[in-house]
C-alpha cells in the first residue's frame, strides 16, 4: 500500500490471487436468476430503465442505425452504473475510478467507430473536418482542430468518468480521517457532510455512467446517420 492520500485506490490481492478486479463483475451478484422468471421490483425497475434507454438511445442513434445497436450502449450504462455503485461500498475496490478501465471501455469502442467510418464512409468523414459555411481561409484550421479533436474523444470519455470517481472518494476519505481527532459537534457535523457526499455520489455515479453512454452513442450516430 502506499502511504499517501491516492493509496485508497491501490487495488489489493490476498492469497496470491489476482482478485483486483473482481469487483467489475459483483453486480451480477445483484441481478439474481429468480428475478429474470418470477415478477419482482427489481426486474420491474431493470425493464423500465432497459426500455426508457432504449427509447432514448434509438433516437439518437437515428433511423439509418443497425438493428439492436442500442443494446450494447444500455449495457455500457449498466455495466458501468454498477462498477460506481460498488465502489461506494466499503472494502470494495472501486474499477471505475481507474484509467485501465475507463480507456479499455473507450478506446475499443472510438477505434470501432472510426475504422468503420472512413472504411465505408470515407467522403462523409471528409465532410466532418470541415463545418458548413466555413471560409476558405479557415478550412486548413478547422480541419486541423476538428482531427485534435476526434483523436482526443476517447481520452476525454476515460478521464472524465476516472476523474469524477477520484474527485468524490478523495473528499471522503479525507473527511473520514479527521474523525479520530474530531470533538463530538465536529464528528457529528462530519457524520451528517458524509451522508450527504454519498448521496451525492450516488448521483454521481448515474449521471457519469449516463454521460459515458450518451457520448459513446451520439460519437456512433456521427458514423451511422448519414
Amino acid at each position: 500500500m502506499m502511504t499517501n492520500l491516492f493509496s485508497v485506490f491501490d487495488p489489493a490481492a490476498n492469497f496470491n490471487l489476482p482478485l483486483n478486479w473482481l469487483s467489475g463483475n459483483l453486480f451480477l451478484l445483484m441481478i439474481i436468476p429468480t428475478y429474470w422468471v418470477v415478477a419482482s421490483k427489481m426486474n420491474k425497475t431493470l425493464v423500465m430503465i432497459t426500455q426508457k434507454l432504449h427509447s432514448e438511445f434509438k433516437t439518437l442513434l437515428g433511423p439509418t442505425s443497425f438493428p439492436g445497436s442500442s443494446i450494447m450502449f444500455i449495457a455500457l450504462f449498466m455495466f458501468i452504473l454498477m462498477n460506481n455503485f460498488m465502489g461506494l461500498f466499503p472494502y470494495i475496490f472501486t474499477a471505475s475510478s481507474h484509467i485501465t478501465l475507463t480507456l479499455t471501455l473507450a478506446l475499443p469502442l472510438w477505434l470501432t467507430f472510426m475504422i468503420y467510418g472512413w472504411l465505408n464512409s470515407t467522403n462523409h468523414m471528409f465532410a466532418h473536418l470541415v463545418p458548413q459555411s466555413t471560409p476558405s481561409l479557415l478550412m486548413p484550421f478547422m480541419v486541423l482542430i476538428e482531427s485534435i479533436s476526434n483523436v482526443i474523444r476517447p481520452i476525454t470519455l476515460s478521464v472524465r468518468l476516472m476523474a469524477n470517481m477520484v474527485a468524490g472518494h478523495l473528499l471522503m476519505t479525507l473527511l473520514g480521517n479527521q474523525t479520530a481527532v474530531a470533538s463530538n459537534f465536529i464528528l457529528m457535523s462530519l457524520i451528517i457532510t458524509q451522508i450527504l457526499l454519498l448521496t451525492l455520489e450516488s448521483a454521481v455515479a448515474i449521471i457519469q455512467s449516463y454521460v459515458f453512454a450518451v457520448l459513446t452513442t451520439l460519437y456512433s450516430s456521427e458514423i451511422t446517420s448519414h
